[in-house]
């Protein structure tokens, strides 16, 4: 294959994972909000419960990466 068609292919697949971690982290954190209307309403199962902490871990994860990752260099 030419190397101008695999650099393509690799930028496309860049863009979509781009896009897959922006669906999956919107989707992430409109649970959450839903997760805190159902513990007002009533109490998580262990289940949501579990689900609701892992969750924030992820969502904490992830955005501490994106900055190190993004940021790191202007850190003293």
């Amino acid at each position: 294959m030419n190397m101008k068609i695999i650099l393509e292919y690799t930028e496309l697949l860049e863009q979509i994972y781009e896009i897959s971690i922006a669906v999956l982290l919107l989707f992430s954190i409109l649970t959450l909000r839903l997760f805190r209307k159902i513990r007002r309403e009533r109490k998580l199962s262990l289940f949501e419960s579990l689900m609701f902490l892992v969750l924030k871990i992820a969502i904490f994860l992830w955005l501490a990466s994106f900055l190190l990752l993004n940021y790191g260099d202007y850190l003293p």
